[in-house]
């Protein structure tokens, strides 16, 4: 299975992500996201860094992990290329009610634009087209870069 693909838009970058878990669609749109922007090949792995964020809609909590990534990428100069992401499903209330958990461990380092050969700055994740669906063989989403 395929990671990623690129779909053409007019103005901003589209991409379609997959994987065969939660995890890995997760994992998967991250560095769709970050190869927008630069070389992956070329982001050491200096800097670790945790993430954990909850939802009650796992496409909600997909957006929410995308748009962490793009503000640390601004607030603190930071690519990543590894991502290992873990989602929990909790219930709880009467009646049952949900909530996803993710804890991500995300690698990479500072920005040096003579390293990092930068592509295209992504401002934001849109919420227009973005959809994340369970299909046959596993996890599917699409999203829209706002450049």
């Amino acid at each position: 299975m395929k990671k990623y693909k690129f779909i053409d838009h007019t103005a901003d970058v589209m991409f379609e992500a997959y994987g065969k878990t939660l995890n890995k669609i997760f994992e998967n749109a991250a560095l769709a996201t970050f190869e927008v922007q630069c070389n992956l090949r070329k982001i050491e792995r200096k800097i670790k860094k945790k993430i954990k964020l909850k939802n009650d809609d796992i496409a909600n909590l997909l957006f929410d992990f995308l748009e962490e990534l793009i503000y640390l990428k601004d607030a603190r100069y930071l690519l990543f290329g590894k991502f290992r992401v873990k989602i929990n499903k909790k219930l709880f209330g009467k009646p049952s009610s949900k909530i996803y958990i993710l804890e991500a461990e995300i690698e990479g380092e500072k920005i040096n634009p003579k390293k990092h050969e930068l592509k295209t700055d992504v401002k934001a994740i849109t919420l227009h087209k973005f959809e994340l669906k369970k299909v046959k063989n596993g996890w599917k989403c699409r999203v829209l870069l706002d450049i």
